[in-house]
């Protein structure tokens, strides 16, 4: 018996196990069939495949990768620059706006204090979808492709610094509050 099992001779299945699935006859496993792992792994990889065609618009490139560069080295630098920047849009505001006396003078301490505070949470949102799009940029580096960014505003927003060289996009001291003109 041993010698048959070691050839690979059929042998009968054992009382009360369902023949073709293995699974005792009776339970609630009877009838259901075990994908094989070669069959598994052949239709995850045709998914996968699938997915990757469908999801084509949603690709990186090498803008991608440095954009997600600058966020990253550049976010700690808005964080810093916050109280700073949140002083200028103040200002600036004040300024411009035709505001009453009394708003102008009770208005700036509470004023400066949110603004800070929404410089400050914008700059971490800016250094987080850094860290989520530089995945994709450099998985995706050799094709020709760009994903929009995700954190629209630190593209946007006017900065203390901005400058465009071809390995890095220098920008800092962004004002996430003012829309851009």
């Amino acid at each position: 018996m041993l010698g048959a099992v070691l050839m690979g001779a059929e042998r009968p299945p054992p009382e009360g196990v369902y023949p073709h699935f293995g699974h005792p006859v009776g339970s609630i496993w009877e009838g259901v069939h075990v994908i094989s792992p070669t069959r598994l792994v052949a239709s995850l990889a045709l998914a996968l495949g699938l997915t990757a065609g469908a999801a084509s618009p949603a690709q990186a490139g090498g803008e991608t990768l440095k954009r997600s560069v600058s966020n990253i080295l550049f976010a700690p630098v808005d964080l810093a620059l916050a109280p700073a920047v949140a002083g200028t849009t103040m200002y600036n505001n004040l300024k411009n706006v035709g505001d009453s006396t009394a708003v102008r003078y009770f208005y700036p301490p509470f004023g400066y204090l949110w603004l800070t505070g929404v410089q400050a949470g914008a700059s971490v949102l800016r250094a987080v979808t850094g860290c989520i799009e530089f995945l994709p940029g450099l998985a995706l580096l050799p094709f020709d492709a760009e994903m929009p960014p995700i954190f629209d505003p630190a593209e946007r927003g006017g900065a203390y610094v901005d400058k465009d060289t071809p390995p890095l996009h220098i920008k800092f001291g962004i004002d996430y509050t003012t829309p851009p003109s």
